[in-house]
């Protein structure tokens, strides 16, 4: 059975974006930590993430209250050269560190062309789509990266090696939305596989293995994740690297095999995460204008090239574009696992919980 072929109830995104602020707030999460927190969340529950989406409320939650992550964290950017900058992030949610990164990035690239920004000291960010669309609605082309805990299998290993290692780059084009890749370098996020658990749902064949590094399709059963790949997953082992090499290497934090579990006992020590963010302005290069009528010919093509019989040939992004819009509509979907969270949250908080 598909998740989507599950009923669940809804939630306005409004209700559920108010109630993912106000409950950080109400334990004193500071402002603007608690709504980057919450704008990351509802980027990936708007647009169909739900892995990457609300779900993660009451773990973020639970990481501030533990002290894990900083409630009032002071991030310190240093522009080591022109183009180049490193922000420590003081051990904030990797949401603030991000968007207060990629802010850096685009204001440094109007200057130079094009700009990176290492981040130090972060913490799990969440959907990396959200970062490089943000840049892309300043009119910017734009990368993200970071690691995570290891829990990737390398090709043909059997052992947790990298973690899941998100890869993002986003465009603007002429018309209302960028173009946008958002991906796991493993086969699924493993916020999917608990999404799947909680939904009592199989996982599909080859994105997961057991204790041994054999493929399973039981959630319950998945001890680690497969490369990006499957037969060729030695591609999706070595961009699993590229991610791993911008976000520690470059910033001199931990590799995954050395970062702390996201979901471990331990929620009070920092995981000590790094992220990365490339930024450039089109006026740097062929001009902003050129390069969004360019995108739109290049959008034309791909979408009016021949699909296979019964399908449609989609752009990246056409997918989560449609299912925004369909969501802002009919309400975004509750797993069973993130319905009793937010219970939990509003009798702690005195919130009413933003579904009925």
């Amino acid at each position: 059975m598909k998740t989507e072929e599950i009923s669940r109830p809804r939630a306005t995104p409004e209700r559920l974006a108010a109630f993912c602020t106000e409950a950080l707030t109400a334990i004193g999460v500071e402002a603007a930590s608690a709504e980057a927190a919450s704008r990351a969340m509802m980027h990936g529950s708007l647009h169909g993430v739900d892995s990457h989406g609300v779900r993660l409320l009451g773990h973020y939650f639970r990481m501030f209250e533990g002290g894990r992550l900083n409630k009032s964290p002071k991030l310190k950017p240093n522009r080591v050269r022109s183009g180049t900058a490193l922000l420590d992030a003081d051990h904030a949610h990797g949401a603030y560190a991000t968007y207060s990164a990629t802010d850096l990035a685009c204001d440094m690239a109007a200057e130079t062309g094009i700009a990176a920004v290492g981040i130090r000291n972060s913490s799990h960010f969440g959907p990396a789509g959200a970062y490089t669309m943000h840049a892309a609605r300043r009119g910017m082309l734009a990368m993200s990266f970071c690691n995570s805990d290891s829990f990737v299998r390398l090709h043909d290993g059997a052992e947790r090696f990298h973690g899941t290692n998100p890869i993002s780059m986003a465009v603007p084009t002429g018309g209302e939305h960028p173009w946008l890749l958002d991906m796991a370098t493993s086969a699924v996020p493993f916020n999917r596989v608990l999404l799947y658990r909680s939904l009592g749902v199989e996982l599909p064949p080859g994105v997961a293995s057991d204790d041994d590094g054999l493929d399973t399709t039981d959630p319950n059963a998945a001890a680690m994740l497969a490369p990006v790949g499957h037969a060729f997953g030695f591609k999706g082992a070595a961009l699993g690297g590229i991610s791993e090499i911008f976000s520690a290497v470059l910033t001199g934090m931990r590799l995954s095999p050395e970062i702390l579990p996201m979901n471990g006992e331990d929620i009070e020590t920092p995981r000590e995460l790094g992220a990365f963010v490339i930024v450039m302005d089109p006026e740097g290069f062929i001009g902003g204008e050129i390069v969004r009528a360019g995108m739109e010919r290049y959008l034309t093509l791909l979408r009016n090239s021949k699909p296979q019989t019964g399908k449609k040939v989609l752009a990246p992004g056409d997918r989560e574009w449609a299912e925004a819009d369909r969501r802002r509509v009919e309400g975004i979907p509750l797993d069973p696992a993130t319905q009793e969270d937010f219970l939990q949250l509003a009798a702690q908080t005195g919130l009413s919980a933003p579904f009925d």
